[in-house]
């Protein structure tokens, strides 16, 4: 090849390297999946939160403030929707996660149950809204057996 030519391609080829190092390099399965077990357990933490402070009002440890027992119901009400994004195919990471397989393998039931527990999530916004912890303990006690069902069918046991 003459150094003529040679010299012609030199900026073609340097402008076709630059090029390849703007492609991103494909997306890693195991990132997405990572992605998918952090937002679910930022938001089963936002729950937990709000429903052990609602269990304390329950069971007598805490004083009942209507607005704030309300609240915290309308928060876990609007949460509850969100947790199924959080389980993509693909997410399943032993040793990550405390989700067990049966998540992805028995979709029709988890997914059930995650409905379940978002009627039942209205429910309880819905009894705090007003205001009578005689209406609101039986719709609570409903929310929590719900999260029962679910952790023994999907969730492994935590070892902490």
């Amino acid at each position: 090849m003459s150094e003529r030519r040679h010299r012609a391609r030199a900026p073609c080829a340097a402008l076709l390297a630059l090029a390849t190092l703007a492609i991103p390099a494909a997306a890693d399965p195991r990132d997405a999946a990572e992605r998918a077990i952090h937002y679910r357990h930022s938001v089963y933490h936002v729950i937990e939160w709000n429903v052990i402070a609602m269990a304390d009002v329950i069971k007598g440890r805490t004083a009942y403030d209507p607005a704030a027992f309300s609240m915290r119901a309308q928060r876990v009400a609007a949460l509850v929707p969100m947790l199924l994004e959080g389980f993509p195919p693909g997410s399943y990471i032993a040793g990550h996660t405390l989700a067990r397989e049966t998540v992805w393998s028995d979709r029709a039931t988890f997914e059930g149950l995650l409905q379940k527990l978002g009627t039942r999530s209205v429910a309880l916004a819905n009894a705090a809204n007003g205001g009578e912890l005689a209406a609101i303990r039986p719709a609570f006690q409903e929310l929590e057996d719900t999260c029962h069902e679910c952790h023994k069918k999907f969730k492994q046991k935590d070892e902490h």
